[in-house]
């Protein structure tokens, strides 16, 4: 597995890092405007090519997967050209900003037998995957609680009026599809697509989301997922049954461990990550699903990849301005 990077912001800053320690390598870096930043991550990690024309890229490196860490608005074009040049994709989530430009990427890739996953890092621990094996300890679910909120560090100029990216609606930025998708991928991927979406937002002076509250409604059970931008909370969700319940101390975003709380039992906190960096295993958990060519479980990931862009779609299409977004 060799990775093109696309991007000079934070995530590839952290991803590079990461990288740095697996046995994945890294033979391009591409930047369209900061070049200069892309030439100093070129020398810190020995990358051998800086390209400033995606197209040229693609047509050139001999990496084998892109990795796009660029604006949300960027996903879909940047994720489609590395397809259509047969190349195998990881997109830093959002997958896209609709799920109509998700849905064409996941039958695209298809078509062409490419592997396209999603970076949505929680799901790919192994505590979540014991997390998942946990949920029927607890009975019949009755209640999901999810929040994910922490003050942005661009929150100060934007009460300035200076709007940068991360909280500009023409960059799908806000609290929703920033920091609130952690706690739907995490609500989605374990109870499938809900019955019905809501979504209550504080909305800025520009008509962003600075922070909100997506009601997610079951058969059965609700999902109340709150994420801000606007400031801060101890992260957490909580999963209740009626024989349970299984308590996140650091929220859907991290999932360190848990604790598993039955009735009338001694609850058991549980720890199972392996690796020291926040990123390793969704890196690891894409390497051994290309090489061992696991069509069936990539599948599996992009199935909950499509659920979330359509429980987003009917989310932002519920508050103002959301209309203006489509």
């Amino acid at each position: 597995m060799k990775v093109a990077m696309i991007g000079t912001g934070f995530i590839v800053h952290e991803a590079l890092k990461c990288l740095n320690d697996l046995p994945i390598d890294v033979g391009a870096i591409y930047a369209k405007h900061n070049i200069q930043a892309a030439k100093d991550l070129q020398d810190q990690y020995h990358i051998p090519q800086v390209y400033t024309n995606y197209d040229q890229l693609l047509q050139e490196t001999d990496c084998d997967v892109v990795y796009i860490g660029l604006v949300n608005t960027a996903h879909y074009e940047y994720a489609k050209k590395a397809v259509l040049a047969n190349k195998h994709v990881i997109v830093e989530k959002p997958f896209c900003i609709h799920a109509n430009q998700s849905q064409e990427i996941i039958t695209l890739a298809k078509q062409k037998k490419l592997f396209v996953f999603e970076a949505v890092r929680p799901l790919h621990t192994p505590i979540f995957q014991q997390l998942r094996k946990d949920i029927h300890k607890i009975g019949q679910i009755k209640c999901i609680q999810c929040n994910y909120s922490q003050y942005s560090s661009r929150y100060d100029k934007y009460k300035k009026q200076e709007v940068l990216p991360a909280l500009d609606p023409k960059f799908y930025g806000g609290a929703l599809y920033d920091i609130n998708v952690y706690n739907l991928n995490f609500v989605v991927s374990l109870f499938g697509k809900p019955k019905s979406v809501s979504y209550q937002a504080n909305m800025g002076f520009n008509g962003v989301d600075t922070s909100g509250t997506v009601l997610l409604t079951y058969s059965d059970f609700y999902a109340i997922c709150t994420g801000a931008k606007d400031s801060e909370s101890p992260g957490h969700a909580i999963i209740q049954g009626d024989n349970g319940t299984i308590v996140l101390d650091d929220g859907a975003n991290l999932i360190q461990g848990y604790h598993l709380c039955i009735r009338n039992q001694k609850p058991q906190d549980i720890y199972l990550n392996t690796q020291s960096n926040w990123m390793a295993h969704e890196f690891l958990d894409f390497k051994e699903m290309l090489e061992t060519n696991n069509v069936s479980k990539m599948e599996s990931y992009l199935e909950i990849s499509q659920n979330v862009m359509e429980t987003l779609d009917q989310a932002i299409a519920t508050i103002p301005y959301g209309q203006l977004r489509k």
